[in-house]
């Protein structure tokens, strides 16, 4: 029995789909479950699963493919078996063949010298008829000699030709070879851009920067980290702890937490927090729910969980909307300091970054402490700088007194 695989029904933001990438071929067999094929969004890649067991009869769209929801990607013919693959076996030389090549071998004598094919040398390149010197460059610097162009009599290579060729300097270039390769963006890097492009256009953007000491995060975390994962099977992270943070702050200025629909503003008595996550294909940003209301171990394990869909590809498009805020970890990567772009239509984002041992004054004596820059760019048509530089007051004075944070104080 034939079984069409079709695209899922896709929410209403999302119009269609690209076929990113084919897991199977027509003939190959497929488990029920299995991965048959990725669909590119703007915003994630989803994975089209084969609901039955079978072989794939037919693949009615190429890669790169735009697709709408619950259109057919496929026919399965449920319960067939593959064939298996044919074992091809070289026939032996006939007569014939003998006499094929005695007689292309005669023909090749009696040709010209000058239309024979050069002697291929162990390399693959014509260096035999190059001149001794020639020879001795292309053979000791790995050259294929049909790759170059000559400059010598009648086009002939010669051991300059090699020597520049070998130097990147053949055809006017220098330094070494410049290679290039153009591929089109995808659909999800698409989006990034456009969504870059629309903050920077429609957000009157400023960033505001503060500094934490985050020697006492990092004693709580020694202290309590190897009972903490005991108990709840996750690490005891930087990330819930600003979280956590940027949650009670934005309870405490709710205009952080706003957002700008026409000429009215929207003020959001929850705190949704968009977590970036770098991938292979962009960055996503999945939806932390109520943070408010979550414990450490309830954020470490949401954003374990998202870094895992993100690399194999399992986050859902809802995952990924209504955020109210954003975090980004730039500090990662080893940034020490930045302006992180707002994500439209939110109005902030809260930038970390590199933790670096500097010297700083402690009650009249100067000390080696953890400090870490953290930046809030924000839209400054509803938030005032007085509200923005309060804010980051707040998640600083949190973060350099976490036990009064765990404690809801």
């Amino acid at each position: 029995m034939a079984t069409e695989i079709k695209v899922p029904v896709l929410p209403e933001s999302v119009s269609d789909a690209t076929i990113a990438s084919w897991h199977k071929k027509v003939g190959d067999a497929v488990k029920r479950d299995e991965n048959i094929v990725d669909l590119e969004t703007d915003k994630v890649v989803l994975e089209v699963p084969s609901t039955v067991d079978g072989v794939i009869k037919e693949l009615k769209f190429e890669e790169g493919a735009t697709v709408t929801s619950s259109q057919v990607l496929a026919i399965i013919e449920e319960g067939a078996v593959a064939a298996a693959p044919a074992k091809e076996e070289a026939p032996a030389a006939g007569a014939e063949e003998v006499q094929e090549k005695k007689g292309a071998a005669k023909a090749e004598a009696a040709a010209p010298a000058s239309t024979k094919p050069a002697p291929v040398s162990s390399s693959g390149s014509a260096s035999s008829e190059l001149p001794p010197g020639a020879r001795f460059t292309a053979e000791t610097k790995g050259i294929d000699p049909s790759q170059v162009e000559g400059t010598g009599r009648r086009g002939a290579v010669t051991k300059e030709d090699l020597i520049n060729y070998a130097s990147g300097k053949s055809a006017g270039v220098s330094g070494g070879a410049r290679p290039e390769e153009r591929v089109p963006m995808t659909r999800i890097r698409k989006r990034i851009a456009e969504r870059l492009m629309q903050s920077k256009n429609s957000i009157a953007m400023l960033t505001s920067f503060n500094e934490v000491n985050l020697a006492n995060v990092m004693a709580l975390r020694k202290q309590l980290g190897e009972q903490f994962q005991k108990d709840t099977g996750v690490k005891l992270g930087f990330m819930s702890f600003f979280a956590k943070a940027a949650a009670n702050a934005l309870q405490r200025h709710p205009v952080v937490n706003a957002s700008v629909d026409g000429d009215d503003i929207i003020y959001h008595g929850y705190a949704d927090i968009s977590v970036a996550i770098s991938t292979d294909r962009g960055l996503v940003t999945p939806v932390l729910r109520n943070v408010e209301r979550m414990s450490f171990a309830d954020v470490e394990k949401g954003i374990a969980d998202f870094a895992t869909q993100s690399r194999e590809g399992g986050l859902k498009l809802e995952d990924l909307q209504g955020g109210t805020f954003t975090i980004t970890n730039g500090g990662t990567f080893g940034s020490l300091m930045s302006t992180p772009i707002v994500n439209p239509p939110q109005s902030a984002i809260l930038g970390m970054h590199a933790i670096k041992d500097r010297a700083i004054v402690e009650n009249g004596q100067v000390i080696a402490a953890p400090m870490m820059y953290i930046a809030l760019s924000y839209d400054h048509r509803i938030i005032d700088g007085k509200d923005a530089v309060l804010f980051l007051v707040d998640i600083k004075n949190q973060l350099e007194n976490p036990g009064r944070m765990v404690l809801g104080l």
